[in-house]
């Protein structure tokens, strides 16, 4: 069975073509995509060639892990036509599925996939990004921020997600001025307007090695940074300011099934909202255009690519 797929050749190759897939085996469902989502993050370092060594890692690959598609081949509690959820997958012969979730067909574990009834189409491949924001909020022993650093998209999910858990409405950080808008509940302001050095916990959105200076002499005593970005460069500090406040410095990782479930029930009871995100749509198609505006754009906070072309 062969699908369409975005494959990134080498660090700057990236093209649309045909691929085989593995054969499907008792225990997965085939799905076929909708939306796909682009991470301006992590597959920018991919296709910079600047992404960390991890098992699987290697090229070529197919990137993505925000895939919204209908099933068409059920079981394990799926039916034909549902609208899943899927965090990439490793079905592709010959290429590397580290991610893999950028294609117009995928085979999945049935265990992997997410229902999302009641959650619109497109919207859903924010399931992955809002997930590892409660993950950064909402983990055991964790309070809620009151300084996010950095307004976009993972910013904006962990500013909502705090207001949607009963958190106060937190300040947000953004050097970038294009990228202040869009701010419900909350303030949104460049650093050097901000004067408060009493920040009990801070969230750092940015993925900015070099953030950490900054932020220790804005933390009260015993206050909390949390890292919820990807750090692509070694992370330091001065140790003195650090020391005299008695800081903490917290590392969210990957999001867990718990946070998807968490995160479907606040969207599926209206408590927290996922519209507004998606500032840019493209036909997949015209992938290759799509990835370097993601990329390249400041003001694209989250591509997603149209596969119902290749239904």
């Amino acid at each position: 069975m062969d699908t369409v797929a975005v494959v990134l050749e080498q660090p700057g190759k990236l093209a649309l073509r045909t691929v085989t897939l593995q054969e499907a085996t008792a225990g997965d469902i085939v799905v076929d995509a909708a939306w796909t989502g682009i991470s301006s993050g992590t597959e920018r370092l991919l296709w910079a060639g600047r992404m960390p060594d991890f098992p699987g890692m290697g090229y070529p690959l197919v990137p993505g892990y925000e895939t919204v598609g209908r099933v068409s081949r059920g079981g394990h509690g799926f039916a034909e036509g549902d609208l899943v959820f899927v965090p990439g997958a490793n079905c592709f012969a010959g290429l590397r599925g580290l991610f893999g979730g950028a294609a117009a067909r995928l085979v999945v574990p049935a265990q992997r996939a997410v229902p999302l009834d009641g959650i619109a189409d497109d919207t859903g491949i924010l399931m992955a990004l809002a997930a590892t924001a409660h993950h950064a909020v909402a983990a055991p022993d964790t309070r809620l921020p009151q300084l996010i650093v950095g307004h976009g998209i993972l910013g904006r999910l962990i500013a909502r997600i705090t207001l949607a858990l009963g958190g106060d409405a937190p300040t947000v950080w953004e050097k970038q001025a294009g990228r202040r808008d869009g701010a419900t509940g909350y303030a949104v302001i460049a650093p050097e307007q901000d004067q408060r050095r009493d920040y009990e916990t801070i969230c750092d959105a940015s993925g900015a090695a070099g953030l950490l200076d900054t932020l220790m002499p804005r933390l009260a005593r015993r206050g909390e940074i949390t890292l919820a970005g990807f750090y692509e460069e070694p992370l330091s500090f001065a140790f003195p300011p650090a020391f005299m406040r008695e800081a903490r410095i917290r590392i969210a990782a990957e999001f867990t099934k718990a946070d998807i479930e968490s995160v479907r029930s606040l969207v599926t009871a209206g408590r927290l909202s996922l519209a507004g995100l998606i500032t840019h749509r493209a036909a997949a198609a015209g992938a290759e255009a799509a990835y370097a505006q993601a990329f390249n754009d400041p003001s694209c906070i989250k591509m997603a690519l149209d596969w119902s072309a290749f239904s």
